[in-house]
This record gives C-alpha cells, sequence and structure tokens, in this order.
C-alpha cells in the first residue's frame, strides 16, 4: 500500500495447523463406543440411571426406527439396539442395568427376531411389546398409533433416513408422529395414519428430489423445511426450531446408527441434531452454528465416524464464523513495488493462507479476491456486506522510505468502533513479533474498505516492501506462513 508510514505486527512461534489448546473455549463431549451397540448404551447412561420403558431396535435395519424418537420420548425411554438374531451384549447388560418392566421392540421379526424377544424376557422383564408391519410404512403407522392425539404429522421419505433423524428431536418433544412417504406417492399407511389421528397440518422434511411437489400437494397444509443436502436439511430445522439454543447433538450423516440412539436424549435435553462429515464440518453446519452461536456440542460416535479434526473445529471458538479476508490490491493495481517484490502478489499469498487456516479451523472464510483481479474498494466492501460477514481484514504491506520498517495495524471509528481497535489489537500483538519486526502500533486510518464496512475491520501492514530487510521476510514463504498464523491466531484472540 502506497501510504505514509503504515504496518502492523505478527505474531507466531511456529508452523501450526490448528488452534492450540488455549484458544479452545466451546464445550464438545463425545458420546463413543467400540460399536454402535455401546455407542446407544453410553447415550443411554447419559440420559438414563433407571428406565421403566426401554425401546430395542435393530442397530443396521434403519427404516424401522426411523420413527421411533417420539414414541421413546413419551415413555421416556432410552433406545438401545441389537443384532437381528441375537441380543448383543451391551444392550443386555445395559437392560440388566436399567430394569425395565416393559420393552418396545420396533420392527417384525426380520428385524428382531423372536429369539432376542426371549432373550429380553429372560432379563425379568414383564413386559416386551412389539410394534412391527409389513412396509416401513405401516411401522411408521403402528408407531403413530402408540402417540398421544395430534393434528401434526411430520412427513419424510422413507427412504432418506438422514431427514427423518434431523427431525426427530422436535417432532419427538412435541409429541407429533413421523410419517414416511416416498419421493412421488404416498403410501396407504401413512394416508390412513393421518386420516384416523385427523391430521390438519404436516412439517414436510427433505427437498423436492425426497418429497416431491406432487405429494406436497397432496398433503394437508404442508410446510416445508428443505435444503441442498442433508447437512443444510438439519441446520434449517436448527434455525427454524432451535434458535436459540446453544447446544447441539453432531452425528455423522452417513452412519445413521448413531444418531438413532441419539435422538431421543436429544429430544430430551431439547437440542438439535446437525450433522458432519468424518473428516470435516459442511458449511451449512457452521453456518447455523455460527449464526445461532452455539458453543455446546455433544458428539455421537468414535472416531472414525466424527474425527478428532471435528471435535477440534467444534471446540475452535471460530467456528461458523464469517471472516471476509482480503488481499489489497490485484490486477492492473500492483500496490507498492520494490525489492523486487508487488505487494498485490505478497498480500495475496498470504490471504490465501489465511483463508486455508480459517477454513481448517471450522470458519466460513471469504476472500475477495483469489486471483490477481482488480476490484474497487467499493466492490470488496459490497461483496463482505453481502456474504453477511462478521470480520473484515484487509491485508497489505508499506511502503515508505527504504529506512522506514516494521508493522502496524489499522482500524477506524465510523462503526464497530470499539471493536474494530480490539480485533487490530489482537493481530498487531501476534504479527509483530511473528516476523520479528518493528511494533508500529494499532493506528486510525481513514481507508476506504475499513471505514465504510459495518462490521469489525481492521487493516494490516505486514512490513515495508520498500525496506530490504522486511522485504526478504515479504518473499520468504515461511514469514508469509507465520504473518497468516499470527493473523488467524489474532482472530481467534479477539473471539
Amino acid at each position: 500500500m502506497r501510504i505514509f508510514l503504515k504496518s502492523i505486527p505478527m505474531l507466531i512461534l511456529g508452523v501450526v495447523l490448528f488452534v492450540p489448546n488455549v484458544f479452545a473455549a466451546n464445550s464438545v463431549t463425545r458420546l463413543d463406543g467400540a460399536s454402535r451397540y455401546e455407542v446407544a448404551v453410553n447415550v443411554s447412561k447419559q440420559g438414563w440411571s433407571s428406565a421403566s420403558t426401554v425401546v430395542v431396535a435393530n442397530g443396521t435395519a434403519y427404516a424401522d426406527v426411523l420413527t421411533a424418537a417420539p414414541l421413546a420420548y413419551k415413555y421416556n425411554a432410552p433406545i438401545l439396539l441389537t443384532e437381528s438374531s441375537k441380543l448383543t451384549k451391551p444392550t443386555k447388560n445395559r437392560i440388566s442395568q436399567l430394569k425395565p418392566s416393559k420393552v418396545i421392540v420396533i420392527g417384525g421379526s426380520i428385524s428382531v427376531s423372536n429369539n432376542v424377544v426371549s432373550e429380553i424376557k429372560n432379563l425379568g422383564v414383564s413386559t416386551v411389546e412389539r410394534i412391527g408391519g409389513r412396509s416401513r410404512y405401516e411401522v411408521a403407522q403402528n408407531i403413530s398409533k402408540k402417540l398421544s392425539s395430534n393434528s401434526k404429522a411430520v412427513i419424510a421419505n422413507g427412504t432418506a433416513y438422514a431427514d427423518s433423524l434431523a427431525i426427530g428431536s422436535y417432532a419427538a418433544r412435541n409429541g407429533i408422529p413421523i410419517l414416511l412417504t416416498t419421493a412421488g406417492s404416498i403410501p396407504e399407511p401413512t394416508k390412513n395414519a393421518m386420516s384416523s389421528k385427523g391430521t390438519t397440518s404436516t412439517i414436510v422434511v427433505g427437498g423436492e428430489i425426497s418429497v416431491s411437489k406432487s405429494v406436497y400437494s397432496q398433503l394437508p397444509s404442508p410446510t416445508r423445511i428443505g435444503g441442498n443436502s442433508r447437512f443444510e436439511v438439519a441446520a434449517n430445522i436448527a434455525k427454524k426450531y432451535y434458535s436459540s439454543s446453544k447446544a447441539a447433538f453432531v452425528s455423522n450423516g452417513y452412519q445413521y446408527a448413531d444418531a438413532l440412539a441419539g435422538s431421543v436424549l436429544a429430544a430430551k435435553q431439547n437440542r438439535p441434531m446437525l450433522f458432519t462429515d468424518a473428516g470435516s464440518l459442511p458449511t451449512a453446519t457452521r453456518a447455523v452454528i455460527g449464526s445461532n452461536s452455539k458453543n455446546t456440542f455433544t458428539v455421537l460416535g468414535g472416531t472414525i465416524s466424527v474425527t478428532t479434526n471435528v471435535v477440534n473445529q467444534l471446540k475452535n471458538v471460530i467456528v461458523g464464523k464469517k471472516v471476509f479476508v482480503d488481499a489489497g490490491h490485484g490486477g492492473y493495481d500492483s500496490g507498492a513495488v520494490g525489492n523486487g517484490l508487488k505487494e498485490k502478489d505478497v498480500n495475496l499469498a498470504v490471504a490465501k493462507i489465511v483463508n486455508s487456516k480459517l477454513s481448517a479451523g471450522g470458519a466460513i472464510p471469504v476472500m475477495a479476491r483469489s486471483t490477481d483481479v482488480f476490484l474497487e474498494l467499493s466492490e470488496r466492501v459490497a461483496k463482505a456486506k453481502s456474504n453477511n460477514a462478521n470480520l473484515f481484514v484487509s491485508i497489505h504491506a508499506n511502503s515508505a522510505s527504504p529506512a522506514a520498517t516494521g508493522t502496524e495495524t489499522y482500524y477506524y471509528t465510523k462503526y464497530e468502533a470499539d471493536n474494530s481497535k480490539r480485533l487490530a489489537t489482537e493481530i498487531q500483538n501476534r504479527l509483530y513479533k511473528a516476523l520479528n519486526t518493528q511494533n508500529r502500533g494499532v493506528k486510525i486510518g481513514n481507508f476506504h474498505v475499513i471505514r465504510e464496512s459495518t462490521m469489525p475491520s481492521s487493516l494490516v501492514e505486514l512490513a515495508f516492501i520498500s525496506n530490504v530487510n522486511d522485504a526478504s521476510k515479504l518473499k520468504s514463504a515461511l514469514y508469509q506462513e507465520k504473518a497468516a498464523q499470527a493473523i488467524y491466531e489474532g482472530i481467534i484472540g479477539y473471539y
């Protein structure tokens, strides 16, 4: 940036991909186990020291138990899982501990054999009731018969398991039956269930691929909660029904057993069920966490289902925060030039690393530019606003006389003055240390991008491109990494 002496501070002791533990502020509890059966047992231990009723379902036949959460919640019953032909040892031991007088088995004898029923009875359970049916649609209908009167019903695709699991907590908490459909037609058991229960309104879960317009138009007073993915559907459910909740359950969106067992506990704790990929939080999940400022999470499943990386992202205070990363100059506007460097190139190189670190840490970064293109200053501000950015960080390199050296960070007083100053200070205090440059401090600067941005904003001047020693650092991949890490940690420090 060709302006009279300006700079920023940088900090970092080494190249670290994720946030040091000192920054971890969100609470994350993992409920795992050596198998899906143990996970279900450990889930039950979180919510029940005893239970008069327990629900048992096949741990691999998801269709039968998709709609069981409202039933389990009604009876304050944990959901335990079993194999088809034999009662798994973790489930057997847990039933013995809970000492229920009644066990409700979900599914027909193919899903849960009569041998399993006998094993349950042999544990001293006086009543074992089976709720089955000739299809998943009929099982859902028969479960609905056991629920109290409710004029509402949830409608979900009987083969899109994630949608039913995403709505399970809300449906259970509110005693709403979950009924199943195909994409193109409403099965007779579902029609009969709505007729017998006097359904006057429906919540349709999933997009038009899951539940077509034709099916939607046949339902009584339908309201759709859709999305472009299972992650977005779950996020939209959380936004609609749990906007004030600061806690959530998180489960692998493709491995359903853990969410099946966890759905009734989520209902009991009045929390939404969010989905993740095994290795990283999807953008839709991050977004709802950030927009609702959720900070307490229960992760369902072991490290194969939900890796440590996802847990680290959930712990990170920047998870779901939208950070606008502005690489100054670009295209025909080279910015400052000196010592074999063009400012636009340095800015973009550091901005790309900041972007990667923010994404890896669980934030939702948005780059003003990711290539060598020119953007008007007003375009940068408008892009940050249209993306609902929480923070704006503009990256520059300084230029003045060859003797000028050091790092400085700017903020402006028009919008979010105190927060902008705090953001600038958090970055500056790390940046000059990371680059081992002179600390030129935090200053007020009347620069368009930080003056007109309405969110907390700062502009960093990494070092002087016009100074030989500073320029050698700006040219170095190692120092670019250190600068990016310092900016990243400064953003975390701000939160």
